[in-house]
């Protein structure tokens, strides 16, 4: 009987647990033996394995481990997560590769970001004997070669709630307020939310200006909101935080240099780690149970060192139309031009962006 391993490394991201979720369900239909690894690549060094399926009653087949189902709606990683600077040692994904094959486990399946697929297309390449699959899982969507990821979706609409609140309390006093969304090098949170939040602005990382003309341009656009005879009642500024300017400092600098306009405030607030949580919303839950399918498929398959991507561009088309196998080696050259801005489709968000900068201070 086949045996496989995941684990959910990095930043945690809601869909993780419905990709789990998914990939136990499909497995024990499968007759494959499901091992989930606690705490990501630490716990595969050291062999932290706990038993996801079990034999059915009467001994026939499998079924999930009881009481598991209650995750497959919840945020975060039942599994735990981890950033492993270990496993940057090829001894130590050696060892890694070492507790798999003692506990009999054939492959192993990463749910995670551009960081922990590249530790997957590592190990795939120095133990070819192990399948290796990614599956991307990252709320700041920089992930190359797949148009979408677990965890943005959920994302983006925690993002938005917070701007239709912040925006309500920031009509009634007359504010400007600067809202800092994650993203780390990317940003695409900050882009898409502020469209769908009617921003007046955003501030990208991918956008090379100086602290000077960020103030310089906010201030401009501030002044021109709440100019006499506007009926303007909020500003509202969504920055990355992959932009080098503190927040608190930008917010408090344009409160000093607006002075001389009466009534007129400038807030800062900074999500953080809220983005992050919530249960995962529809769009995630589907992602997650449509990129598990074609994962446990290339598994059985025997492919690996794969990645399984969502309407992408490139790879090789599966029998879902909206998903196909990205080699990983492909994934961190693409993710490569992603975060130093070369990659045609950062291009063109910028473009896009552009396009619409002045509409959205209307």
């Amino acid at each position: 009987m086949e045996k496989v391993a995941i684990l959910t490394s990095g930043g945690d991201a809601p869909g993780m647990n419905a990709a789990i979720w998914a990939a136990i369900k499909l497995a024990a239909v499968n007759g494959t033996q499901v091992v989930g690894v606690e705490g990501g690549y630490d716990g595969l060094i050291d062999g932290s394995f706990r038993p996801l399926t079990k034999s059915a009653d009467g001994g026939a087949g499998l079924r999930p481990v009881a009481g598991l189902a209650w995750t497959a709606g919840t945020g975060g990683t039942f599994l735990g997560s981890s950033r492993c600077p270990r496993f940057l040692e090829p001894k130590n994904r050696a060892n890694a590769a070492a507790q798999l094959r003692e506990a009999a486990i054939g492959g192993l399946i990463v749910i995670g970001g551009n960081g922990s697929l590249t530790g997957a297309h590592l190990l795939a390449l120095e133990h070819p004997d192990l399948r290796v699959i990614g599956v991307p899982a990252s709320i700041d969507n920089d992930i190359g070669g797949t148009l979408d990821a677990l965890g943005v979706d959920t994302a983006l609409n925690t993002i938005i709630d917070a701007c239709d609140r912040i925006s309500d309390t920031a009509r009634s006093h007359h504010r400007a307020v600067i809202l800092e969304v994650m993203g780390r090098r990317s940003g695409y949170l900050a882009m898409a939310s502020a469209v769908a939040a009617t921003a007046d602005a955003v501030i990208l990382p991918e956008e090379t200006r100086t602290e000077d003309e960020i103030r310089a341009r906010l201030e401009e656009l501030i002044r021109r909101s709440f100019a006499p005879g506007s009926d303007k009642r909020r500003v509202l500024i969504i920055k990355a935080e992959g932009v080098a300017v503190p927040t608190t400092r930008l917010a408090r600098q344009l409160q000093d240099q607006l002075a001389d306009i009466p009534n007129v405030t400038v807030r800062a607030t900074i999500l953080g780690h809220l983005v992050r949580g919530g249960h995962p919303s529809y769009h995630d839950r589907m992602l997650a149970g449509r990129l598990a399918l074609a994962a446990m498929t290339a598994f059985h398959d025997d492919h690996t060192d794969l990645m399984t991507g969502w309407n992408s561009p490139i790879g090789t088309p599966t029998a879902d139309a909206n998903v196909r196998l990205i080699e990983l080696a492909d994934m961190v050259s693409e993710t490569k031009a992603m975060l130093d801005g070369s990659s045609p489709i950062v291009q063109r968000r910028i473009q896009l962006l552009n396009k619409v900068r002045e509409v959205l201070a209307l």
